[in-house]
């Protein structure tokens, strides 16, 4: 998969994106980086690329010409219906299903902006997605897009070691994960769960699948609304008691 990242500090997103799987990711060529500065197009002697609003109010906006610009010289190298993501608060929450969604993709095109935001008549003529990691502002849109950036590329085959890495993970099924354990058996005077230590693959599988419905029951209840549950899930739900809390 190739990422595009138009932003105003590809250091940025180089430089926090070049550590652990996503590093070996790069140096496999199983994912592309390409970091392209809204600088480089901004046809002035400072490489200015904001200026104030109209209608006045605090900040700047970075001017349509150079995204637009910016977005040209990328387009040339991606299909037609490429999709191009602009990191906003303003835009749809990002999820798992998203991340998904977006792993299918072959090309992605991440805008990222600054100070107040980009002219919203390049928005309107280049963005097909407008995404949020959450409801808070950030300096800049490279924070965020590298949230997403990880999120997507380790749903990739490959990227990880083993698939069935992700496939239990919180969210992979809208539910959260079960807890885990290691080594020592014991610590603090806290034992490993004895079904974890019986060997019986059935038994452990109904127990963190039990697990994770009672995790969610608890932290993220809304969740069960679009979880994918069975009979026996539901069954569970219904009859155990979480201190008082029920399905």
């Amino acid at each position: 998969m190739d990422f595009y990242v138009l932003t105003l500090f590809p250091e940025m997103i180089f430089d926090g994106l070049n550590y652990s799987m996503l590093k070996r990711a790069f140096e496999k060529k199983i994912i592309n980086l390409c970091c392209v500065d809204i600088r480089d197009f901004a046809n002035n002697k400072h490489n200015q690329v904001d200026d104030y609003p109209y209608g006045g109010g605090a900040g700047m906006i970075i001017k349509p010409q150079p995204v637009f610009d910016a977005y040209e010289s990328v387009k040339k190298k991606v299909k037609d219906d490429c999709r191009v993501v602009y990191m906003t608060p303003q835009g749809k929450s990002f999820n798992q299903n998203i991340a998904f969604e977006f792993s299918k993709e072959k090309e992605l095109i991440i805008i990222c902006g600054h100070y107040e935001g980009i002219d919203e008549r390049v928005i309107d003529e280049i963005v097909t997605d407008e995404i949020s990691i959450g409801d808070f502002i950030l300096t800049g849109g490279e924070l965020a897009a590298m949230a997403v950036i990880d999120s997507v590329s380790r749903l990739i085959p490959n990227v990880l070691n083993k698939e069935e890495s992700f496939k239990d993970e919180t969210f992979s099924d809208n539910l959260l994960e079960y807890p885990q354990y290691t080594r020592p058996a014991e610590f603090h005077g806290k034992k490993v769960p004895d079904v974890l230590l019986s060997g019986h693959h059935a038994n452990v599988d109904r127990w963190r699948r039990q697990q994770a419905l009672e995790r969610t029951l608890r932290k993220r209840p809304e969740l069960l609304n679009s979880a994918s549950l069975s009979g026996e899930d539901i069954e569970f739900l219904r009859k155990a008691d979480f201190g008082g809390l029920r399905l």
